[in-house]
């Protein structure tokens, strides 16, 4: 504490006298760069002639605090590990020291562009229109887009307008349209290819194309198990209905001559009665 009064003191002594020398924060590296990732990186500041005590620090990214990095020391150097340097990690640091004024300054860390698609597959109809997407991440940002398609003879760029293909990018999405899909013509593995300043990153979607009939074979199989299934409940109910009926008269004929018989001994018994 008696450090930091001191120097607070200086500053005011400095600025009074008019020899006051502006705050310089030295980062290094000025801008990390990376074609390929790399597994860790130290950003580090420096900051030289402050213009009061340092009451505070904190790491930005993309003008955003890292909570982690906040704490109340005085020291003029500042550290901050990343665990890659990626498409995840890259984008726009900032130092800051809070002092009076705040002062801070920045590191710029670019990486390849990080590509990716909500499906690794995508499935369509013959005769439809087919989808497939890409979306990129990181910084700086995409450049260029372009589409490709593998062929038995090799990759073939695909150039927008041309046959049946539409391609539509803005920002860091792009789609790319199939109109008519043919299942001979237009299925098998398409590229999406992302380009920033530092290089290109690819992914790729595999596209499936079905029949036209394709969505009625289902319900045809269950039309058919249900034919089968009536049939066989129809047979088996027609060839045991003849042996029901038979069991069913024995059954039934049985209790009337009983009656009959209880009826003519009744009625032999009232005749002795009334002799």
């Amino acid at each position: 504490m008696a450090t930091a009064a001191a120097l607070g003191l200086l500053m005011l002594l400095l600025y009074s006298a008019g020899a006051y020398i502006d705050p310089i924060i030295v980062v290094d590296p000025p801008i990390l760069e990376s074609g390929e990732v790399l597994k860790e990186a130290i950003l580090r500041c420096n900051l030289t002639n402050p213009p009061s005590i340092i009451e505070g620090r904190v790491w930005k990214k993309d003008d955003v605090d890292i909570p982690e990095t906040s704490d109340t020391e005085a020291s003029t150097i500042m550290e901050y590990k990343l665990s890659a340097v990626d498409a995840k990690h890259s984008g726009e640091y900032s130092c800051y020291y809070f002092t009076s004024p705040a002062v801070n300054n920045s590191i710029h860390v670019k990486a390849l562009p990080g590509v990716n698609s909500d499906k690794k597959s995508e499935h369509g109809n013959e005769g439809d229109v087919g989808v497939l997407t890409c979306k990129s991440s990181g910084y700086p940002p995409v450049e260029n887009w372009s589409w490709s398609r593998h062929t038995k003879a090799g990759f073939e760029l695909i150039v927008n307008g041309t046959k049946n293909f539409h391609i539509k990018s803005a920002g860091n999405k792009t789609e790319l349209r199939i109109y008519s899909l043919d299942i001979d013509g237009d299925e098998g593995d398409y590229t999406c290819n992302a380009t920033n300043e530092i290089g290109a990153k690819v992914e790729i979607i595999h596209l499936r194309v079905r029949g036209r009939f394709a969505a009625l074979w289902p319900f045809l199989g269950i039309v058919a198990e249900v034919i089968v299934l009536v049939a066989i409940i129809f047979i088996y109910e027609k060839r045991r209905k003849p042996d029901e009926i038979s069991e069913d008269d024995e059954q039934g004929s049985a209790p009337l001559k009983t009656n009959a018989s209880m009826n003519h001994k009744d009625k032999n018994v009232r005749q002795r009665n009334s002799n």
